[in-house]
């Protein structure tokens, strides 16, 4: 299944009971997000760590963005449910998924799931930065 597909079933277009809301509605989650991320997994055992993602194009409920860590940078597409409360992301290079709550214009979190050989979990709580312009 593509993107574009995926996107309009869970935009409502393809088919879901409840009726989407306009784009007028839909947070805005476009900047530059940071929190405390701890994760778990066999392999590395519990981590915690400074996260900064940052999401740099929003097109009504679908964006993109990006993080950097101590293995590169990893880059994401995602979605906003039309409850405009819930949002999910996947990376291309990615096993698991990050579901996410936004809390309010400046406070969203996300939790992590990877099952398998790697398995990983782990959630963290993030602010959005005040622009310096």
């Amino acid at each position: 299944m593509n993107f574009a597909l995926i996107a309009l079933v869970l935009t409502g277009i393809g088919g879901c009971s409840s009726p989407a809301r306009t784009d007028v509605n839909t947070p805005n989650l476009m900047g530059i997000w940071t929190g405390e991320n701890k994760t778990y997994s066999d392999k590395k055992g519990y981590l915690t760590w400074t996260k900064t993602i940052e999401i740099t194009e929003q097109k009504g409920r679908l964006f993109k963005g990006h993080f950097t860590f101590s293995a590169g940078t990893k880059y994401f597409s995602g979605v906003i449910y039309p409850d405009n409360t819930s949002f999910t992301w996947v990376g291309v290079d990615s096993k698991g998924y990050n579901h996410g709550r936004i809390h309010g214009t400046d406070r969203i979190s996300a939790c992590y799931v990877e099952s398998g050989e790697d398995a990983t979990v782990g959630c963290v709580e993030m602010t959005k930065q005040k622009s310096k312009h």
